[in-house]
């Protein structure tokens, strides 16, 4: 009778069954969540709070029925043999694991039904996460009070509505007198399970149950408590099944039957029988956790124990596990070892990219006596995550490093300067500051050409030491590396402005993360990619790359890379004009950014906004907004990005009265310099803002540098303009048509749209246009569309008087004498 009112739901689920797929089904404990499932015919896996910290037990449950681990390919194999404690070998990264159980998922073509997925071990929701945000074959239904990962369409289990309540009481108990009758519906608040219980007795589900089980024979409550606490018991349990406490098989009818009979026993009792489970298991880490519920106070043997324990984790993927039985082991062993099981916990926790775990755990460490390297490790876990944000600045941990790496500990010096150099690019420390990181760097221990130093410099010193990062680079084009060492070398390339390295590298380190399952890196492979594929016009190709670091970014609980993917997808949908979208997705990337202050996601959110702003003819924004990333007082500048923001704003700098301005920004970076980005940017530059006796010279310069595409296509736009501002038309159009022809292939619409307006100011025929010219019909649609006289011009580059004259001519060609009257002219 629980399934009252469920009918769309069980509908929902039978469709599911039928096509393949995940389902996330949440509610609060007795909604019905455990009767839905059971009209599913599947694989049943219930999560057990006493197995909580036992890393994979809950996946194993999940794929052991269909496990052929022979049938799996070797990579994969293995990840789940290492995961399984089937075989000893290196941690296979989390997203390797869900590789591989969605292998084994799929090729079931299954129904998986997984209750009270909440107490499983957090490896394996994570696994299961990953597995359900990409299953389509086998279906995989999911019950947790609250939602236990992201991504997974949800189905939320309300309480029933009053009539429905009714219905399944009065089934439930039909003799109910009207006074108690009342209470429960009151108390039930239209609570399935409440419903069907509390008639009996009891003021709660928990005292109901706790009630029927303090009326059992003492053998049976204690059974009943051994199974509540994760083992087993001979014991008849027939009395428990006539009190509705358990099912014929001998399991809980409910989870909270569970903890009502652990809640109801004594501590005395509870500590008995988890001493009496630690001796009867076979399993060392079930007995390490026995051992620790049996605690009266500290014990350094069993913090030894569970330590062991963290260890055997570890070796086994169990992150999350390891750093329970950390906490647990610095809570009951000596005080001398507690700041040390503390510490280790909280640098697994940033391995994981826990951040709330550090900060939750460090707090625990407050007021210790620690060893030098422990307060280091202390200053230092909160910014050890690659996004290279926290408490701790730029200056303050390279003194860090610098005196962890005097006092020996060479590695953990590196591991804290890399959080400097991410932190370099994350945030502006400022070139007092930068300068003495770099002198810091000089002294380590590491080779200038090993990639991970080629990488901090990169961040560092983008500027002063781009050209020792672009000659580092061309050195390692063409060796075979790993997917991390490639990932740095793309990391670099992007910093210094060498783009096609950058793509060229994180293209390359992709393949490998893949293959490895580690998607965390993945993501940030991706976002390097896109940004830098954007920058040299490949759009078509950068957009599925950038919406695949987002999704990753997010998956994998990096915000700050999210930030960076969503911001050059404003960026793409800017040069595609779609500008109502560019400006959502813009506004959503500044949030992440202005939370943290993530200057590269600002930075490119101004990027896209200044290139929205051109597209639709809107100079004086355009300017604002690339002005921003140059400014060093907004928190959108960026010390190595600015460098590639120079096109948007000469370009807008030059359409908008602020050339002027434009000038002293390009003097103060105009530099010989290696880095391609900025090399090319500064001979556009100087073209559009040269004198007209220099500017021919200067774009032909340009034009015949190596250059992108992209840049190229931007000259010959420009100089076409220019050249038919001096009249000159005939040479112009070829330039214009091929700028045309390369942005239609860019299929960046607004830069088209420019490219043939000025082909057709040029004089270029169409044919079939009546007496205008064709220069004089772009002046004409211009008009028609709305545009003054003033904004014609400065899309044409002419005086607003110049455009007036001109429209006087037109009205008599096309027999209009107003504009609201050229629309209908124009398409007669």
């Amino acid at each position: 009778m629980s399934l009252v009112g469920r009918d769309r739901e069980r509908e929902r689920l039978a469709a599911l069954a039928g096509s393949g797929g995940s389902l996330l089904v949440i509610g609060e404990p007795g909604v019905g969540k455990s009767a839905l499932l059971a009209c599913l015919d599947g694989h049943r896996v219930v999560g057990v709070e006493a197995e909580q910290d036992l890393p994979y037990a809950g996946l194993h449950q999940v794929l052991h029925p269909f496990l052929d681990l022979s049938a799996l390919p070797g990579v994969r194999r293995v990840a789940l043999e290492v995961v399984f404690g089937l075989s000893d070998g290196d941690v296979p990264p989390v997203h390797l694991v869900g590789l591989a159980a969605l292998d084994v998922l799929d090729a079931a073509r299954a129904v998986v039904l997984v209750d009270d997925a909440h107490w499983l071990d957090q490896a394996s929701l994570d696994v299961l996460g990953f597995v359900a945000r990409r299953l389509s074959a086998s279906t995989l239904v999911v019950a947790a009070r609250t939602p236990v990962f992201a991504g997974v369409p949800v189905l939320s289990l309300e309480p029933l509505a009053a009539a429905e309540s009714s219905r399944v009481l009065d089934a439930a108990a039909p003799g109910l007198d009207p006074e108690r009758r009342s209470w429960v519906l009151a108390q039930a608040a239209g609570n399935p399970l409440a419903l069907t219980e509390l008639p009996f007795g009891g003021g709660s589900l928990e005292e109901t149950f706790a009630a029927r089980a303090s009326a059992l024979p003492a053998e049976v409550r204690s059974a009943l408590l051994v199974l509540a606490l994760g083992g087993e018991s001979p014991v008849d349990l027939a009395p428990a099944v006539e009190a509705r406490l358990v099912d014929s098989g001998g399991a809980f009818r409910h989870p909270l039957i569970r903890s009502a009979i652990v809640r109801a026993a004594d501590v005395s009792e509870v500590r008995d029988t988890h001493r009496r489970l630690a001796f009867v298991t076979g399993e060392p880490d079930r007995r390490a956790w026995h051992l620790a519920g049996a605690a009266t106070g500290a014990d350094e043997n069993v913090a030894c124990l569970l330590e062991k324990t963290a260890g055997r984790a570890l070796r086994r993927g169990g992150a999350a596990s390891a750093v329970s039985a950390l906490e647990r082991a610095a809570e009951l062993g000596e005080a001398g070892q507690r700041a040390r099981r503390l510490l280790r916990a909280a640098e697994l926790s940033t391995e994981a990219g826990r951040r709330d775990d550090v900060e939750r755990i460090l707090l625990d460490v407050r007021g210790l006596d620690l060893t030098p390297r422990e307060r280091a490790l202390v200053t230092w876990l909160p910014t050890a995550f690659d996004d290279g944000v926290g408490v701790a600045g730029p200056g303050e941990l390279v003194g860090l490093a610098e005196s962890v790496v005097a006092g020996g500990d060479v590695e953990l010096g590196l591991r804290i300067f890399w959080s400097v150099a991410m932190r370099c690019f994350w945030v502006e420390p400022g070139a007092a500051t930068r300068e003495r990181i770099a002198a810091v760097a000089r002294t380590l221990p590491i080779d200038p050409r090993d990639p991970r130093m080629l990488a901090m410099t990169a961040y560092v010193c983008p500027v002063r030491q781009g050209d020792a990062v672009v000659a580092g680079l061309r050195e390692a084009r063409g060796k075979r590396d790993d997917p991390a060492t490639l990932r740095l070398l793309g990391s670099a390339a992007l910093q210094v402005g060498a783009f096609a390295d950058s793509v060229r590298f994180s293209l390359a380190a992709q393949r490998g993360f893949r293959a490895q399952g580690q998607f965390g890196l993945l993501a940030r492979a991706l976002a390097v990619e896109a940004w830098s594929r954007t920058r040299l016009g490949d759009v078509a190709a950068a957009e599925p790359v950038a919406e695949e670091a987002a999704r990753l970014a997010e998956e994998t609980g990096q915000p700050y890379m999210l930030g960076l993917a969503t911001a050059v997808l404003a960026e793409i949908a800017a040069l595609h004009g779609e500008h109502e979208r560019s400006a959502e997705l813009a506004a959503d990337a500044e949030r992440i950014g202005l939370a943290a202050g993530a200057r590269p996601v600002l930075a490119t959110v101004q990027l896209a906004r200044s290139l929205a702003a051109l597209g639709e003819g809107r100079y004086a924004d355009a300017f604002a907004a690339a002005r921003r990333v140059h400014d060093p007082a907004d928190p959108a500048h960026q010390l190595a990005l600015r460098r590639y923001v120079l096109p948007e704003l000469v370009e807008a700098a030059t359409r908008s009265g602020h050339a002027d301005e434009a000038r002293k920004i390009v003097e103060e970076l105009d530099a010989a310099t290696a880095s391609p980005a900025l090399a090319s940017g500064l001979r556009y530059a100087r073209a559009l803002l040269a004198a007209d006796d220099h500017a021919e010279a200067l774009f032909e310069t340009a034009l015949d540098a190596d250059s992108s595409p992209w840049d190229r296509a931007r000259v010959q736009l420009a100089f076409g303009a220019w050249l038919r501002r001096q009249r000159r038309a005939a040479q112009a159009r070829p330039h214009l048509k091929a700028a045309a022809e390369a942005f239609e292939a860019f299929g960046t619409r607004d830069w088209a749209e420019r490219a043939r307006e000025e082909l057709r100011a040029s004089g270029e025929s169409r044919g079939g246009n009546g007496e205008l010219t064709e220069h004089e019909l772009t002046i004409a649609r211009m008009a028609a569309d709305g545009l003054t006289n003033k904004e014609i011009g400065e899309r044409l580059h002419l005086s607003h008087r110049t455009v007036s004259t001109h429209l006087h001519r037109i009205f008599p060609k096309l027999g209009v004498t107003a504009r609201a009257e050229l629309r209908d002219a124009l398409a007669e």
